[in-house]
């Protein structure tokens, strides 16, 4: 006896999708290709829908940057065991954010518009400005301090993801590197002596030492 027939799909009617392809989708396009080339209408033809089947889920491209931020935060964000004493607290929570973020660059890319963040790694902004304001600053000071802490921070992953990207695009010698072969001794005579050495010291990862330095000096000015 022959079998029914499967329900035919009404034409041109895209495939159901879920949020979590969707973020996923995002997650991928940025992280292999960056932020710029995350669109609305880019996302709907990865997924094999159209961009107004991508709005029953998100309203813009930017509710799809906070879903990005808030699905990496619960994956690699973990709240480390803080120490009692509120500097070390302070250092402490500043290395996670860090630890969690350079492994990630664009992220950083996106929580420096300064408008965008996750509501779940607020717990770490809170134990940094809670620990600069038992160390004595005033909660108005506290928020300057957490954010030349970020600052800091996003700095030094912006820049040492930026220069690993532009190596692995191009492994001829920097322009730098050119640069510091040419150096005029009398003129910068110390640059010229160290000069050989540059491009492995400032490739050193120096960002705890920096970090408790800038701790230091914000407490300083109680």
């Amino acid at each position: 006896m022959p079998q029914p027939s499967a329900p035919r799909k009404s034409p041109g009617r895209p495939p159901r999708i879920s949020r979590e392809e969707v973020i996923g989708t995002a997650r991928r396009i940025v992280t292999e290709e960056g932020v710029d080339r995350l669109t609305m209408r880019r996302l709907a033809t990865e997924i094999g829908s159209t961009p107004m089947a991508l709005y029953h889920h998100v309203r813009n491209k930017e509710e799809l940057l906070v879903l990005l931020l808030d699905d990496y935060a619960a994956q690699a964000l973990r709240r480390p065991e803080l120490p009692a004493h509120p500097r070390r607290r302070i250092v402490v929570a500043a290395a996670a954010i860090h630890e969690a973020l350079a492994a990630c660059p664009w992220i950083v890319e996106v929580l420096t518009a300064d408008d965008l963040m996750s509501t779940s790694a607020l717990w770490f902004v809170e134990q940094i400005v809670d620990g600069l304001v038992e160390c004595g600053l005033s909660p108005e000071r506290a928020v300057h301090g957490y954010r030349a802490i970020w600052y800091y921070t996003a700095g030094e992953i912006v820049v040492r993801a930026t220069a690993a990207r532009r190596r692995a695009d191009d492994d001829r010698g920097t322009y730098r590197e050119q640069v510091f072969g040419d150096l005029d001794p009398g003129e910068l005579p110390r640059l010229a002596q160290i000069a050989d050495r540059w491009a492995p010291l400032t490739g050193e990862d120096t960002y705890l030492d920096g970090l408790r330095a800038l701790v230091d000096g914000l407490l300083a000015a109680r």
